[in-house]
């Protein structure tokens, strides 16, 4: 967050030179384009503070994204914060858990305009003109990875006849995506006698404004499909009474959404490709950053239903060309959930329908396959990050969910290999 004479600017976790793994292995091109667009943002954060004249950039916390070595981003950070110290605005940081990781974090130095808070909890005043309402900015670092407790007991009491504003990193009441660092309730920073409280770490923008303000903004680029839609900072103005107002500003250079492409009824190729397109062109039009990156969700009742599935890396390569056509807007994936129009006679000739209720009735349905499916799907789980296993199967009845659906998917993409009809028939 950052604030002018009378207002300031919010972001939460920049997330340098996030790796991207997942993107990079479908699209490295992709994944370097959205790589780049986190400095991007970053530089734009820093033009609104010129353009606003605010007086300060408040940073709650992982500009980095773990252990990183690039001295690439730590002149590139260094350039960023210079430009802001030419023209007299502070900026206050505090570590996060990923800063913590971070190498750079202890080898930059840092310009003068900048306050690196420490792992004991400190109390900075921001310069104001004579007359002006006092403000102190109050911060607290991850001196290490993990914070498993809150740390609000810790911060020093708020000061009289001052607005007291504070940065903290936290994941505040939680957030299914999220590890647990340094929780804490809104109840209780809103009790806290602070008049701001400028927070860092869930990924997603909350704001709850009041005689106490508590703003997550949210990372101001998104990563991946998780973090879709516009992202932004929050420009804050402290008014001449005390009282703060605050205004989201979208910074995001690329915005990922999911979109859905009806198929219901298609016959042909080139209709999906037809009706994939019209999706993209909406969507773009509709986006608020520059980019749109679509992760397509073709679904519906189609009589070439596995056509789509066995030629679905043709149908990339097809959404690809159109989202070019189109301009500023990027394929993630494709999503494929679509089926054949049932046969109603139980006695049809078509051998792919006869395989279909066999793999439905007494394989997919049988305690045998539920038991072999259990332990493969727990054994991939249990290779995944916590926080993917928590989003993917959050209990027990998400685990029997989740063995359904790709039980589900995976017949069907069996089904299309031995589906009659070839790519050429259905174009």
């Amino acid at each position: 967050m950052a604030f002018e004479r009378n207002s300031s600017v919010a972001n939460a976790g920049i997330h340098l030179d996030s790796p991207l793994r997942s993107l990079a292995l479908r699209d490295p091109r992709l994944a370097e384009f959205v790589g780049n667009a986190s400095r991007l943002v970053f530089s734009r954060i820093v033009d609104l503070c010129l353009d606003e004249q605010v007086n300060a950039l408040l940073l709650a916390g992982d500009l980095y994204d773990g252990e990183q070595t690039s001295m690439k981003t730590a002149r590139f950070l260094a350039e960023q914060l210079r430009r802001l110290d030419s023209a007299d605005i502070k900026v206050f940081i505090i570590r996060g858990n990923h800063d913590a990781l971070s190498k750079i974090t202890k080898e930059l130095v840092l310009p003068e305009n900048v306050h690196l808070f420490g792992g004991r909890a400190d109390a900075v005043e921001v310069p104001r003109d004579r007359g002006e309402r006092p403000i102190a900015i109050h911060g607290l670092s991850f001196a290490k990875p993990q914070a498993p407790e809150s740390l609000l007991a810790k911060y020093r009491p708020p000061f009289a006849g001052v607005v007291n504003i504070g940065l903290m990193h936290t994941s505040l009441d939680g957030s299914p995506p999220h590890d647990v660092y340094a929780p804490c309730s809104t109840a209780d920073l809103l009790a806290s006698g602070f008049r701001y409280w400028a927070l860092g770490h869930i990924h997603k923008r909350s704001a709850t404004e009041g005689p106490c303000a508590v703003v997550m903004p949210g990372i101001p680029q998104g990563r991946d499909v998780g973090e879709h839609g516009p992202k932004s900072v929050t420009l804050a103005s402290v008014l001449d009474d005390g009282s703060i107002t605050m205004e989201e500003r979208i910074v995001s250079l690329a915005q990922f959404e999911r979109v859905a492409v009806d198929a219901s009824g298609v016959a042909s190729w080139s209709d999906l490709a037809a009706r994939i397109e019209k999706a993209l062109g909406e969507a773009t039009s509709r986006s608020a950053s520059d980019h749109l990156v679509a992760r397509l969700g073709v679904s519906g009742v189609t009589s070439i239903a596995w056509n789509i599935r066995r030629d679905a890396d043709l149908l990339r390569t097809e959404a690809e060309a159109r989202a070019e056509r189109i301009g500023n807007a990027w394929i993630e994936k494709i999503d494929i959930d679509c089926r054949r129009p049932v046969v109603d006679s139980t006695e049809s000739a078509d051998p792919v329908e006869a395989l279909r209720r066999t793999m439905s009735d007494e394989v997919v349905g049988s305690e045998a396959f539920r038991t072999e499916a259990d332990g493969i799907v727990n054994d991939l789980l249990s290779q995944l990050p916590p926080e993917c296993r928590r989003s993917l199967a959050p209990d027990d009845t998400g685990l029997d969910l989740l063995i359904g659906r790709l039980a589900s998917e995976g017949s069907e993409e069996v089904l299309a290999r031995f589906a009659a009809g070839s790519a050429q028939e259905v174009r």
